[in-house]
């Protein structure tokens, strides 16, 4: 895994720069031991493999694992994974409901298919920018339903300002995510209002698979100084591809999440999944030891920001990975 630069921002300490062999997360307090006996089933559909996804997943069960909750004693776990298939998505998600105790939803379009399905169990969902536009809960403070969980929004303003303090020169900046993904949109018309604003020509390239990323990223490169990619599952699973297209064509790619800068991008200053999955964790301890109730458990964000620069990256495009930082 490439080396990168990262410091950590929490909401409640000072920022801190340290020197990492890699962006992963860092474990927490964690709760006390599990003295129940009681065996607990879980439920677990992921919208696909990528890192993001997949880190949000491992914080989750590490904080099962350390609360005393050990898949194979006394945690079953039925994890499912629909490799973004929609029709995978609905068989997966009838499987699952009814059957568990728990349900982990990673992902808008996974949450959105168990919601449509189950509106019993307990379901707590991840790695999801906008739930409320996703129609999955009433509000961010009172989800009001059998839903609620984590959500990865992260500062694009301010992640903005990193690509634009990168791309000193740039006239043109572009955009490029899967078109079919709510959140994505949501992010890169914010992201389009911001650039615009700071007087940039935002050129937009959109998707609809992975087949089609390697098109697109070739098409922006003679149009643009800079690339911003959203927290888009479509384009997180193809980061070798945008890196590649990137380097040979000297682009920084600003992203906004730290896995998929170490997948190739640039820099972010944005999510830790694995922190997120944690998060996650904790409120389903919520759940099975306290009996907590989704409908009144307020929608988390992300409690930790990352600056994270992939050094390798910056090299081959011929910048000095101690000098990009955040802009003040």
């Amino acid at each position: 895994m490439n080396k990168s630069w990262l410091i950590k921002a929490s909401l409640s300490v000072a920022t801190a720069l340290t020197l990492v062999g890699c962006a992963e997360g860092e474990t927490g307090t964690g709760s006390s031991n599990n003295n129940s006996e009681e065996e607990v089933n879980l439920g677990i559909l992921q919208l696909m493999d990528h890192e993001s996804l997949n880190a949000s997943r491992e914080g989750f069960l590490d904080v099962l694992e350390e609360a005393g909750y050990v898949e194979g004693e006394n945690l079953n776990v039925d994890y499912q994974n629909a490799q973004l298939d929609q029709s995978n998505l609905q068989t997966m998600s009838e499987r699952l409901s009814g059957n568990n105790d728990l349900i982990l939803a990673i992902a808008t379009p996974a949450a959105v298919s168990l919601a449509n399905v189950d509106q019993e169990t307990p379901i707590l969902f991840t790695a999801i920018t906008d739930p409320v536009d996703a129609d999955l809960v009433a509000s961010l403070d009172a989800p009001g339903g059998n839903l609620s969980g984590t959500t990865d929004a992260g500062p694009i303003k301010e992640q903005v300002d990193l690509l634009l303090s990168v791309a000193k020169d740039a006239t043109h900046i572009g955009i490029i995510y899967n078109s079919s993904e709510p959140n994505s949109v949501i992010q890169g018309d914010e992201a389009t209002e911001l650039l615009e604003a700071a007087g940039m020509e935002v050129v937009l390239k959109t998707v609809s698979s992975t087949n089609e990323v390697q098109q697109a990223m070739e098409s922006l490169a003679g149009d643009v100084q800079g690339i911003y990619i959203p927290t888009d599952n479509t384009l997180a699973s193809t980061m070798g591809t945008v890196k590649q297209v990137a380097e040979a064509n000297q682009l920084p790619v600003v992203a906004a999440s730290a896995d998929q800068v170490e997948a190739g991008g640039l820099a972010t200053y944005g999510i830790d999944y694995y922190e997120l999955g944690r998060q996650t964790g904790e409120m389903a301890l919520e759940i099975i030891e306290d009996g907590a109730d989704p409908a009144t458990m307020p929608v988390q964000s992300s409690k930790a920001l990352n600056l994270v620069v992939n050094e390798e990256v910056a090299e081959s495009l011929g910048i000095d990975p101690e000098t990009i930082t955040l802009p003040e």
